[in-house]
């Protein structure tokens, strides 16, 4: 790989680049190193779902716009939102800062614990990038 990207092994990661930390029942998630990079400089970030809406896995929760382009937010559970981070909407530049921190989303209260088996360890997540995803 040409860059470096920090994985965090206590987190589990999609293949859409998003990232969560379970506590209890509760989730954290926010996007990777790798996407924020890939995005560049985050200009926007616009919640498409809110304080108790019920999302699946896939449901878009959030839009992030940077300069070069915009992307979605994917959920990577079942749950109900918890908690969003309203800092973001007036500095969207933390996510690329500090994505694992102060960058962070969403929280959600996840009601299917099972679903946490389809996402990817740290070292699934790197080994994929390694691959080009």
């Amino acid at each position: 790989m040409s860059e470096e990207y920090t994985v965090k092994e206590d987190l589990k990661y999609t293949k859409s680049h998003e990232w969560i930390k379970v506590e209890g029942n509760l989730g954290t998630i926010g996007i990777s190193d790798y996407a924020q990079k890939q995005l560049g400089d985050i200009t926007y970030v616009e919640f498409e779902a809110f304080e108790d809406d019920e999302v699946s896995p896939k449901d878009v929760f959030a839009t992030i716009e940077a300069v070069k382009s915009a992307s979605p937010c994917y959920s990577p559970v079942s749950g109900t939102i918890a908690e969003l981070n309203f800092e973001l909407e007036d500095e969207p530049e933390v996510i690329n800062s500090d994505p694992f921190g102060k960058g962070w989303i969403v929280k959600i209260e996840i009601t299917d614990l099972g679903d946490l088996d389809g996402l990817l360890t740290s070292q699934e997540y790197e080994k994929f990038l390694e691959e080009g995803q």
